[in-house]
């Protein structure tokens, strides 16, 4: 009986203080976990402030036989800046159609016009940033630099990201983006990177979360009175 007792107030005790260690963390996982089953994922990419422009058309456009005779062309593709085509070669160099100049990167004034074809024309823009860093946590993270962010008059607090290097449109941020983005970091507990869903502290605690569980259903089966009685008919 003493045994029995002991062994009642070990997993009591045991339950009660995995639920306090991991009552914060299980709190991060529900609001997140409502956060995303409530949110549109398309809004949260903020498709509603993208366009969906057509690709500009450019007649004319051939490669000279002597511009480029030097260099091996594995990918090539044209990026419209401003109306005026260039060519993004072997994904590293950026030309101009028409004099074959080699460009160091776009202007901010392209930045701008690129914004202008994938951005509704209802904001307005407020500032232009020029990012040649960025680390682990920022909202452009694991895209091209260096680039533009462009900001927008909008209580959403949006931005729009043009790459340097190419012209090309990255992508848009916005507050709900910010949020999710965080909420996100405390689901998969990569306080690191954010993007990492393997982390050992998120299968740590899942064991313990698990353990927290199992032992509830425990401490009421040894506890309860219907059980006792049942357990006593049987045997």
């Amino acid at each position: 009986m003493e045994l029995n007792r002991k062994a009642k107030g070990l997993i009591r005790n045991s339950h009660r203080y995995l639920g306090v260690f991991l009552g914060i963390q299980f709190m991060f996982w529900t609001l997140s976990g409502l956060y995303f089953s409530w949110s549109d994922i398309d809004e949260i990419h903020g498709d509603q402030y993208k366009l969906n422009p057509q690709p500009q058309e450019f007649s004319n456009l051939l490669v000279s036989n002597t511009a480029f005779s030097e260099m091996k062309i594995h990918h090539i593709s044209l990026r419209d800046l401003k109306g005026i085509p260039h060519y993004w070669i072997n994904e590293t160099a950026l030309y101009n159609t028409s004099s074959y100049e080699k460009r160091d990167g776009i202007s901010k004034e392209e930045a701008l016009y690129v914004a202008s074809q994938n951005i509704i024309p209802e904001l307005e823009v407020v500032s232009v940033e020029f990012i040649e860093t960025t680390d682990a946590h920022h909202e452009y993270r694991g895209r091209p630099l260096p680039a533009y962010a462009i900001n927008y008059a909008h209580p959403n607090e949006i931005t729009a990201y043009v790459s340097y290097a190419d012209g090309a449109f990255q992508t848009v941020r916005h507050r709900n983006w910010r949020w999710f983005d965080f909420l996100w970091m405390t689901h998969t507990m990569d306080y690191q990177s954010r993007d990492n869903f393997n982390t050992t502290l998120l299968r740590v605690f899942s064991l313990l979360g698990l353990i927290t569980v199992m032992s509830g259903f425990l401490l009421w089966a040894i506890s309860s009175p219907r059980l006792r009685k049942l357990k006593n008919k049987l045997f």
